[in-house]
């Protein structure tokens, strides 16, 4: 088999067929810790196999988005590169297990996932590690005033999908930090998904016309966010996000790198470049994604893929013989 590294020369470059092997070895490896209470085993494993694939790929990037500082993290850490550029080519967000606590308890929406752009061409959250977030589809795009309260909110995404408001469902992660916000969708008459994890895949879902998501709102994980701006952005829908730090020690860090807390950012702000790709692989089956199955001697993944050759998207099952 020709190496990735020969096919660049030969002129085809690394896109999303290439980059869900990174995502499959990471779910598969996670597999063995579903249910098992252990979400640092977990973690572990899905790290180290989707190091091991990024590696193969000989991609000349950096990681703008990995596990965590260089200082507390030996693999996928941030700011690492990956092949032997001294300029990179690409710039990586990595999440090689969303949902590590619910995966452990063997519940929904656990999965793994990597996107790139450009060098240079994506938004960098720095110390930022939450953001309130709304994505909602294309027909909204530009329409929904992310500043606005949740009913004016509704009120404007159902104009623009003609949809009433009793009949809207908003993808919201279940933590105490969104409990007002639950309680304001409640009281405009829309009904709420609540999931304990997996904004990734809520996002996702509320860009993609008739899902039964029309829209995700609430405070999240940013690597997470911008995952989702990724994808969101070769999908066509909209994301906007503003920082919402959660902690009085992120908000000093937020605050010593300058960034504005109050001001929300467009989804081009995030992601300057349509030339993204974003793969992900499902761990335990989800609203997005079916987890990995296991039988007869086979491994089967199911891999979504946005971006480059994959089109807006392409939905993936793949059988691998298990080691």
């Amino acid at each position: 088999m020709t190496h990735l590294r020969d096919q660049r020369a030969e002129g085809r470059a690394i896109g999303a067929y290439d980059l869900r092997r990174a995502t499959e070895a990471a779910a598969r490896a996670a597999y063995a810790w579903i249910g098992r209470g252990d979400k640092v085993q977990g973690d572990h494993a899905a790290v180290a196999a989707m190091a091991g694939e990024l590696d193969k790929l000989a991609l000349d990037a950096r990681l703008l988005v990995g596990e965590g500082p260089r200082a507390e993290i030996s693999m996928l850490y941030h700011g690492q590169t990956l092949g032997d550029s001294t300029q990179p080519s690409w710039d990586l967000v990595v999440d090689p297990l969303e949902g590590a606590s619910y995966l452990a308890k063997g519940m929904t929406n656990a999965m793994a996932v990597v996107a790139m752009a450009p060098h240079g061409k994506l938004f960098d959250p720095a110390p930022a590690l939450y953001m309130e977030k709304l994505a909602v589809p294309p027909a909204a795009k530009g329409k929904v005033d992310p500043a606005a309260p949740p009913a004016e909110r509704l009120r404007q995404l159902s104009a623009v999908l003609g949809k009433p408001v009793d009949e809207m469902t908003v993808y919201v992660i279940e933590k105490p930090r969104n409990k007002a916000l639950v309680e304001a969708i409640y009281e405009a008459g829309a009904r709420v998904a609540l999931y304990p994890a997996g904004d990734v895949a809520g996002a996702l879902m509320a860009a993609i016309p008739g899902s039964g998501i029309d829209a995700l709102m609430g405070t999240g994980g940013t690597p997470e966010g911008l995952l989702s701006a990724i994808a969101i952005r070769a999908m066509g829908g909209d994301f906007l996000a503003r920082i919402d730090p959660q902690l009085a020690s992120e908000q000093a860090a937020v605050d010593a790198a300058g960034l504005d807390c109050s001001r929300w950012m467009s989804l081009e702000e995030m992601v300057p470049s349509d030339d993204v790709v974003f793969c992900a692989t499902g761990i335990t089956t989800g609203l997005l994604l079916e987890g990995v199955e296991r039988a007869s001697g086979l491994e089967r993944t199911q891999t979504l893929m946005i971006g480059g050759e994959a089109g807006r998207r392409q939905m993936l099952t793949s059988w691998h013989k298990r080691g």
